[in-house]
């Protein structure tokens, strides 16, 4: 299988960190190929990475769908439990790391472009949206695990992206319990080895 990706997405990071963590990142060919590349158009009509290319020619996007289709390749213990608490539990930790990300990729587009109100309104509820996931992710921090779930690893991957895109904007003052999960986390191979880079 071909993966499209550019190596800068926080979504293509998530993906490849599963593919890590499930012990298949070798079955996987990279394929870099840019948004705007009309080549991606021929697999997926969104033009965005990732997108996963099975050897039959069937395309599969975006990143959850992504990760879920990993989770059946091999028999490493599962990322996303089977069902009960665990399941939502995952499934929902996954959608609050998503969001952190789905709120700061369009607000780095937003920042270099004239700042009328309409635009000023718009950076600030995109942030204020990662300020109240990242209290909500603080108060969870004790029940995260070492990156056996896809909450766990799109946290933290989301937590990785704001230290690569958001330099300036610091998350860890006010979030001592989600700090340390985080030193421990970033230390493992899913997240060492996926470090972006512009």
């Amino acid at each position: 299988m071909k993966l499209a990706y550019s190596a800068a997405s926080p979504y293509v990071r998530k993906v490849t960190a599963c593919a890590i963590a499930r012990g298949i990142n070798d079955k996987v060919e990279r394929l870099k190929i840019g948004t705007t590349d009309p080549a991606l158009l021929q697999y997926n009509p969104l033009s965005k990475v990732p997108t996963l290319i099975l050897d039959d020619g069937t395309t599969i996007y975006d990143s959850p769908v992504i990760c879920e289709y990993l989770d059946s390749v091999g028999s490493a213990p599962k990322l996303i439990p089977a069902s009960g608490p665990a399941r939502w539990k995952a499934l929902t930790q996954e959608s609050l790391g998503d969001g952190i990300l789905d709120a700061t990729q369009p607000r780095r587009r937003e920042i270099p472009l004239p700042q009328d109100e309409g635009r000023k309104s718009y950076i600030a509820l995109q942030q204020k949206k990662v300020v109240d996931a990242l209290a909500v992710l603080e108060k969870q921090a004790d029940t995260l695990g070492m990156l056996t779930t896809i909450g766990e690893i799109t946290i933290g991957c989301a937590l990785g992206y704001l230290d690569f895109r958001y330099g300036n904007e610091p998350w860890r003052p006010g979030h001592p319990k989600l700090e340390a999960w985080y030193a421990k986390v970033e230390k493992l191979p899913a997240l060492a080895q996926t470090v972006p880079v512009a």
